[in-house]
């Protein structure tokens, strides 16, 4: 497995010592709101588990009907949660031992989603030296959907007629990202380590036989397919939904550009308003300014945190991007069909 997290305050960039951000990093460290807070952590940890549990009793309790193919939305949310559960713990935010968090990770990610922790890490510890920077940030590299005109001018076939349409595809292909995380994490454990290939190759097989017995278990064949396609398309909508508003639409750094840590994190993350619900439904990720800037502080002390973030950046003249969810949305897609417009 890859090393936990390494862009946390925990250990700020050495070069920050003289730059912009020094004066809010020494704000933030003496306010406390770096300190961990294992008994929120373990409260949200608990009721998630508990829930989760819950669920799949009542999908016994009604496997004889199709009302229990329903119940795959309520374990999509839950789902969603242990995601954001297993990213706080790849970014230290639960614990202070590196070999806590990352065996929480491992339980989190590759036991309860069958998503892999060491995959997930290497991919977005990348993402956060490097946000929105193309040839850098994995979160933007070639692939289904292009992010720059150079990207889509480079697509052929039917990735071609993709990126033509990729504003009113992107939502439908979401559906796909729950399998896709499950191929990403077995694939990358190909030239592993022996070590990794056996612990979190043997935590996603025995997610796979565990998830596979409960659904095969409590519900006929048929049912048993309709409900996982059902849990795990809505489980990729809801990911991807709480990850596009984050930087799709924001500044892209030209090739070459160098940028210190306060610019290279504000400038390329969008924040999204909302009261406790939008916190919940997005598992604090609509603060995507003040995590970027601080990705080892504790999801609860996000929203403290934001005041004082805002007004540095207001002292240093750094404009600090902040919209409703539904404008959120129509920024990243109106960026998606611009790229994609070239083709049309």
């Amino acid at each position: 497995m890859e090393a936990p997290m390494t862009a946390t305050l925990d250990a700020p960039p050495a070069r920050a010592a003289g730059s912009d951000f020094a004066p809010l990093a020494r704000q933030v460290r003496a306010s406390g709101l770096l300190d961990r807070r294992p008994g929120y952590y373990a409260r949200a940890i608990g009721l998630n588990l508990a829930a989760t549990a819950a669920v799949w009793g009542a999908v016994a309790w009604a496997g004889a009907s199709w009302w229990a193919v329903l119940l795959g939305v309520p374990l999509a949310v839950l789902s969603a949660r242990t995601g954001f559960l297993g990213h706080d713990a790849g970014h230290r935010q639960i614990a202070r031992s590196a070999r806590v968090n990352r065996w929480l990770g491992l339980v989190l990610g590759n036991l309860l989603l069958g998503m892999g922790q060491g995959w997930w890490t290497d991919k977005h510890n990348r993402h956060h030296a490097n946000p929105n920077h193309v040839g850098k940030d994995p979160d933007v590299g070639e692939g289904v959907l292009a992010w720059t005109e150079g990207q889509a001018s480079r697509q052929r076939g039917l990735l071609r007629w993709v990126a033509r349409h990729q504003a009113g595809l992107f939502f439908p292909l979401l559906t796909l990202e729950g399998l896709n995380l499950k191929v990403g994490s077995v694939l990358y454990l190909r030239g592993r380590s022996r070590r990794d290939q056996l612990v979190e190759g043997g935590l996603l097989a025995l997610h796979a036989v565990v998830y596979l017995s409960l659904a095969f278990t409590f519900l006929s064949p048929v049912k048993a397919v309709v409900f996982m396609a059902l849990h795990h398309a809505l489980f990729g909508v809801h990911l991807g939904s709480v990850f596009a508003p984050n930087h799709k639409g924001m500044a892209m750094p030209e090739p070459g550009e160098r940028w210190g840590h306060l610019r290279r994190q504000v400038l390329t993350s969008r924040n999204v308003r909302g009261g406790a619900v939008v916190d919940w439904l997005m598992g604090g990720l609509n603060y995507q300014i003040e995590h970027h800037l601080f990705p080892g502080i504790p999801r609860c002390s996000l929203r403290r945190v934001q005041p004082l973030v805002r007004a540095h950046c207001a002292a240093v003249g750094l404009p600090f991007t902040e919209t409703g969810l539904v404008e959120s949305y129509r920024q990243a897609l109106g960026h998606m069909r611009a790229v994609g417009a070239s083709l049309r």
